[in-house]
């Protein structure tokens, strides 16, 4: 994605199901546990590059010995800084006490992150806030071992402030609008109660029953008690992604299953999904539970993991952004007129070069079958060695024209000369491109403000010379905010939108405008907000051509000299592609709970009254 935007979190959940004496002498260490979770964070930090943080449980501990610790860094390396830290502390504790790794039991009571239970956390600061106590897991402390509890996840929930409400609870200033605060405090809520009834075993199932009802968003959760019990827990729609693996050694869950099988060694087959709805649970004495918290919905799992978000080795999501850019391959055909000869294909890197092959078989496929039918058509004796030979070498024209420099930093704050410094984050090939003749097709994964493209790729494309650029999107459109776990909740980043006001005022339909805003306004003084999205009304007054013939226009810097086209995949090619992840909100504004519309006519609302305050 070319435009830089806050997005998804990484959950790692881990059980160890032997003692460490075991992991010592099959493994050598015993720090397996934290081996693996090192491993695992690594593998999704694609995921979250603001922060991460660690917590870990101990079983079995004698009273008044600590049981469950924490640690957290927003430091620009999270993940190493972490375990640096804790392994800091454990070369430390073996300076002084040499023989200690001789006996695991020791070196469990010593070491504090050393535990049965482990959470890791990889956080992108989803409300824009970098401040190290918004980096999960959160915890809250009782003297009461079951009531203790660790929590992280990947997710945002819309209803943050009636979830304080519910449980009497005034978070301050700085956790007022954390969602994930919200959680933790409603789940500690009905811990309190079940452990007040059952306080010799907790019945976990019913807490997670009582309280995850309560929660309007996408979320992929994971929390550990301090009496050892361990939960994940997935929302009903599987709108946020959740897998898991049990072996006899470990228990372990992650939003990512190809972590789990790089860090396991596992096929494909043996890392299981985590049904929307449903809760993997480890009790504390070891016991294994996977329980339907929640009546599942309508599957709407987040397509923008398959476009953006996951890292592309996942098998089925290589698939898929494939599809995405085969699916592009007629558009483009048609966009220069069947013209292969005389146009040049790229990509801006890194993340969308997968659809790029995809796309490229698309034209592939269109060319091998105008090879076949023209040498077909030549007959037995209408042609010759020379012609044939030319026909056969015909390919299409790939270039690396766009390179990013990962060495720039935009360290300059002033906006004039950050704007400059942008310009250089990416570079280009020269000597690529013929001046006034060919026409440059770089594809990108997604457009969500159009700014770097603005700002950065279209001017630095435009000095090679090409006659035209067109800058294709695997992905449709995006209109509406995400509430479910991307930091889009303001309507006038969308350049999309952008488009459509521009299109409104210069067709003269600035009267929509009103009328959608009035209508906010009625549903907003009957609290009934989230009882459609209005803001379609808007975009239903132009195609989606017109709509990315205005974007091109918004894109294009002054003083461009080639023209400029923009090209997106349509809704029903994106859901060919990506059949079981059909989440398309911020495309179609489809929400799959109440609480998206009331974001986005929140947002609609900020708009139009010049706030530039987030919409939820």
């Amino acid at each position: 994605m070319s435009d830089p935007i806050k997005h998804e979190c990484g959950l790692i959940f881990i059980r160890l199901r032997k003692p460490f004496s075991y992991y010592q002498k099959k493994y050598g260490t015993v720090f397996y546990g934290l081996n693996k979770l090192y491993l695992l964070m690594e593998k999704q930090h694609n995921r979250g590059q603001d922060g991460a943080g660690i917590a870990t449980v101990k079983l079995n501990t004698e009273p008044g010995y600590p049981f469950m610790h924490r640690i957290r860094s927003n430091a620009p390396q999270p993940i190493p800084e972490l375990f640096t830290k804790i392994f800091e502390e454990v070369a430390e504790v073996e300076k002084y006490q040499p023989d200690m790794v001789k006996y695991p039991g020791l070196m469990k009571g010593n070491i504090r992150f050393l535990g049965e239970l482990l959470l890791g956390h990889l956080r992108y600061g989803t409300q824009g806030k970098n401040n190290i106590e918004f980096c999960h897991p959160f915890v809250r402390h009782d003297a009461i071992p079951a009531r203790n509890l660790a929590l992280a996840g990947n997710f945002n929930v819309v209803n943050v402030r009636e979830l304080f409400d519910l449980v009497n609870v005034n978070p301050g200033e700085l956790h007022c609008e954390s969602d994930l605060a919200a959680m933790l405090e409603v789940i500690q809520h009905f811990i309190i109660q079940e452990d007040e009834k059952n306080p010799e075993n907790l019945d976990l199932v019913k807490v997670l029953k009582q309280a995850a009802p309560l929660f309007d968003g996408g979320y992929h959760v994971g929390g550990l008690l301090g009496n050892g019990d361990g939960f994940v827990l997935r929302d009903p729609h599987g709108i946020r992604p959740s897998y898991y693996y049990i072996n006899d050694e470990v228990v372990v869950a992650t939003s990512e299953r190809p972590a789990i099988q790089t860090a396991f060694n596992v096929s494909y087959e043996e890392v299981k999904e985590l049904e929307p709805g449903k809760a993997l649970i480890v009790k504390g004495n070891g016991d294994i539970l996977e329980e339907q918290i929640l009546e599942p919905k309508e599957k709407r799992a987040c397509s923008f993991e398959r476009i953006y978000f996951s890292r592309g080795n996942d098998q089925d999501i290589y698939k898929e952004r494939i599809s995405l850019g085969y699916h592009l391959s007629e558009k483009v055909l048609q966009a220069i007129d069947f013209d292969l000869k005389n146009t040049i294909f790229s990509f801006i890197p890194n993340t969308a070069e997968i659809a790029f092959y995809g796309l490229i078989q698309g034209l592939e496929d269109y060319l091998n079958k105008i090879k076949v039918q023209r040498i077909q058509s030549w007959g037995k004796d209408g042609y010759d060695e020379e012609k044939l030979n030319e026909m056969i070498n015909r390919r299409i024209r790939m270039e690396k024209i766009v390179i990013k420099d990962v060495k720039m930093r935009t360290f300059i704050a002033a906006d004039a000369g950050r704007n400059e410094m942008v310009q250089h984050v990416y570079d280009i090939t020269y000597g690529t491109v013929r001046p006034g003749i060919d026409t440059l097709v770089v594809i990108d994964d997604s457009i969500v403000r159009g700014t770097t493209l603005k700002e950065s790729i279209i001017k630095m494309l435009d000095r090679l010379g090409p006659k035209r650029i067109i800058i294709l999107s695997s992905a449709p459109q995006i209109r509406y905010p995400d509430c479910y776990g991307i930091d889009m909740s303001k309507m006038g980043d969308f350049v999309a939108f952008r488009a459509a006001i521009c299109l409104a005022q210069e067709q003269g339909k600035q009267h929509i405008l009103k009328e959608a805003y009035s209508l906010c306004k009625e549903l907003a003084k009957t609290n009934t907000l989230d009882a459609q999205n209005v803001v379609r009304l808007i975009y239903k007054q132009f195609t989606v051509e017109e709509i990315s013939e205005k974007i091109a226009e918004i894109i294009t810097p002054p003083d461009t000299k080639a023209q400029v086209n923009v090209i997106y995949q349509s809704i029903e090619t994106l859901h060919q592609s990506c059949p079981d992840n059909l989440g398309d909100w911020y495309f179609t504004g489809n929400y799959p709970t109440p609480g998206g519309n009331h974001v986005v006519n929140r947002a609609f609302m900020n708009f139009m009254e010049g706030k530039n305050t987030r919409g939820y």
